[in-house]
């Protein structure tokens, strides 16, 4: 069994992809890791699929679109110790992961995710909708499941095999980033949170958040559980 997957949930980023891929080969590389780089192809149409598998990735496709469903296919598919997940577009840093590995490695939390707004942000890296939108969901999850963690939506986390085990994942979209807090949490888990790097992606992408309609899945899931 591999110390680590690096897994990257993916929709039509042949111009990111690459550079994450890189990345991720790199950390392993420097850290004298066994580790495996996986890519879930969530029904793209263009090359990203073709590029990573050419890069060494191990790519499994989900035609069902959704991040959600994306990751929670890509990790029943992983086979690492320790599973790190984000996404592919280049606006994540796969070169040092070592904030999230060592601590799940060694066992001191069992689930670790970012924080993009602990002063790592780039400039123009998120746009001013998220930035007012994602701490006020962040507010609500922290009402709701009593679990301080500051940014609920960071788009790379790590977790360890033993702890994914123990989760009831089941959501299909964006919330799913909400819902993996809320399972950890109320599985009375180990949680870290780390401030992580976002920058702006090296190669222009069409944004495929939909603030508002995002925005409320994560909340009708908080109101709901």
């Amino acid at each position: 069994m591999p110390d680590l997957t690096i897994l990257m949930p993916c929709l039509n980023e042949e111009e990111n992809i690459a550079y994450s891929i890189t990345q991720a080969q790199s950390y392993i590389s420097s850290r004298s890791l066994s580790g495996e780089i996986l890519v879930v192809d969530n029904d793209s149409t263009d090359r990203s699929a073709e590029i990573a598998e050419g890069l060494g990735a191990r790519v499994v496709e989900e035609s069902r679109r959704g991040y959600g469903r994306a990751l929670r296919t890509g990790l029943s598919a992983s086979t690492g110790d320790v599973i790190i997940f984000g996404d592919c577009d280049s606006t994540y840093d796969f070169s040092d992961l070592d904030p999230l590995y060592i601590p799940l490695a060694a066992g001191e939390y069992v689930f670790m995710t970012g924080d993009r707004f602990a002063g790592q942000m780039e400039k123009g890296a998120m746009s001013f909708s998220h930035q007012l939108g994602v701490p006020f969901l962040s507010w609500c999850g922290r009402v709701k499941f009593g679990i301080k963690i500051h940014d609920w939506h960071c788009g790379i986390r790590g977790i360890r095999r033993d702890a994914l085990e123990k989760l009831e994942l089941k959501t299909d979209g964006m919330e799913f980033a909400t819902e993996m807090i809320a399972e950890v949490s109320q599985k009375g888990l180990r949680i870290g949170e780390v401030s992580v790097p976002l920058r702006k992606s090296v190669a222009e992408r069409h944004e495929k958040l939909r603030t508002v309609r995002d925005g409320f899945r994560h909340l009708w899931y908080i109101i709901r559980t």
